[in-house]
């Protein structure tokens, strides 16, 4: 019988003190598995009984009571809609904890604060870039922010010992820190987040007219530019109402891409209209290049598609193949043949390892297209 590994001691959290959590959805319960995760001693809280109580279940913390003691850092997980009255709450209650939130939109909780006059000594406002489609404690992960970027957002006034607690949980958590103004990071997310997020709900919304039988010709291409429209519609409605200058502008400026595209399309005989097409298309493929791959570089690999039988064990049988011959697997993903018994496995490599892998797999009898 072969032994199982002792499990390694996590190391010592970064993070000390009392971590409050103000909000015990998909975020806020995250950050409270992966902190509880390091040892570090984490209270809930959260406007519904059910939800805080379902988190604490899930091992996120416990909820607080007027017994605990004052927290070190306050951290709110709210929708963006409430952000600003949490963290003004959360200032006012522990006046001597540093608070930041992780709502995806920075600008708008910070302007509404100075609004109203608030003392945002401590406050640090910050966004981690994760999340799932699908929120709630139950799809809560204390790896979620694993090797994602984390933004920090600090003004000059920010005390180095408030912005140290900040970037202590983010690194405990296992984020990749990075430093932006509010107004850098609501345009960075508007083109890398949101815009994508606007693209794919209304790309998924063509397909409720559709016909079953186009549905059914429905590929991985479909499904890539589709996957983030199954994401909370009340909760993009908060986010794109608090992000909305950039987005429209981003939104402006794509829809008159998509006017010049059509109107090629539409009569592809005139002068500069092929070329038109050529050169939208290609901007495709240099902006697709600039998407940062595997560890954060813009390396570019190799997909070779094999053909795997529907059955259990043939897809642990392919990658203990792989193993074997030597060739790292960069990334993997599955595809399924509607209506057969045959899946398609699309593994990534290092383009000098292509020719290679698909030799040495073909010899071994897998399928390769």
């Amino acid at each position: 019988m072969t032994e199982l590994a002792s499990p390694q001691p996590a190391k010592a959290a970064r993070t000390q003190g009392l971590v409050h959590i103000i909000g015990s959805g998909l975020l806020g319960a995250s950050v409270g598995l992966g902190l509880r995760e390091r040892g570090v001693d984490v209270t809930l809280e959260d406007l519904s009984p059910t939800t805080v109580a379902l988190a604490a279940d899930y091992g996120a913390g416990r909820v607080r009571t007027a017994e605990d003691p004052a927290p070190a850092l306050v951290v709110v997980a709210t929708p963006p809609d409430v952000a600003a009255d949490a963290v003004e709450r959360a200032l006012h209650a522990f006046p001597d904890a540093v608070v930041t939130d992780v709502t995806s939109v920075k600008l708008a909780p910070y302007l509404e604060l100075t609004r109203r006059g608030v003392d945002l000594t401590n406050y640090v406002g910050s966004h981690p870039m994760a999340g799932r489609e699908r929120g709630g404690a139950i799809m809560a992960r204390a790896d979620l922010f694993t090797a994602r970027p984390w933004v920090i957002c600090r003004d000059e006034a920010t005390p180095a010992s408030a912005l140290a607690l900040v970037e202590d949980v983010a690194l405990d958590l296992g984020g990749v820190l990075i430093e932006m103004t509010p107004e850098e990071h609501d345009r960075a997310v508007g083109l890398v987040s949101h815009l994508p997020q606007v693209v794919s709900s209304l790309l998924a919304a063509r397909l409720v007219p559709a016909a079953e039988q186009a549905i059914g010709l429905a590929g991985a291409g479909l499904r890539d530019t589709t996957r983030v429209a199954a994401s909370d519609p009340e909760l993009w409605m908060q986010i794109l109402d608090a992000n909305r200058e950039p987005v429209v502008e981003l939104l402006d400026a794509i829809g008159a891409d998509i006017a010049a595209f059509a109107d090629a399309l539409r009569d592809p005989a005139q002068p500069g209209a092929k070329r038109r097409i050529a050169d939208l298309l290609a901007a495709g493929n240099s902006g697709v290049g600039r998407i940062p791959g595997k560890h954060g570089s813009s390396e570019r690999f190799t997909t070779i598609t094999v053909l795997i039988d529907d059955t259990p064990g043939q897809l642990g049988l392919l990658l203990t193949e792989l193993g074997e011959l030597g060739i790292n697997m960069e990334d993997l993903r599955l595809e399924h043949s509607p209506g057969a018994q045959i899946g398609f496995a699309e593994i990534a490599v290092l383009p000098e390892v292509a020719e290679r892998a698909i030799s040495d797999l073909t010899g071994r009898g897998w399928r390769t297209l």
